[in-house]
């Protein structure tokens, strides 16, 4: 495993250190890590997200087209004074 060296506020080291007395990880270390895999799987499902929209988009499937969506922002802005 890769070690690095990294420099924390004190309201961070802290919090990280409440989470290694709380029992719920075994060290600084571990709590890291499992933040590290929750942003790189929400990452992921953003990415994948946007790969699904834009393969919506390019197949047509959005309906209305803009100048109806446009149109329909100008009305209800509108009516809504």
């Amino acid at each position: 495993m890769t070690r690095q060296s990294i420099s924390l506020t004190p309201p961070n080291d802290a919090w990280l250190k409440a989470q290694v007395e709380s029992q719920e990880y075994a060290s600084k270390s571990d709590v890291i890590n499992d933040l590290i895999r929750k942003a790189r799987a929400k990452q992921e499902e953003v990415e994948e997200i946007q790969k699904r929209l834009i393969h919506a988009e390019q197949s047509g499937f959005v309906a209305p087209d803009r100048q109806s969506i446009l149109s329909e922002f100008k009305k209800e802005l509108n009516s809504n004074g």
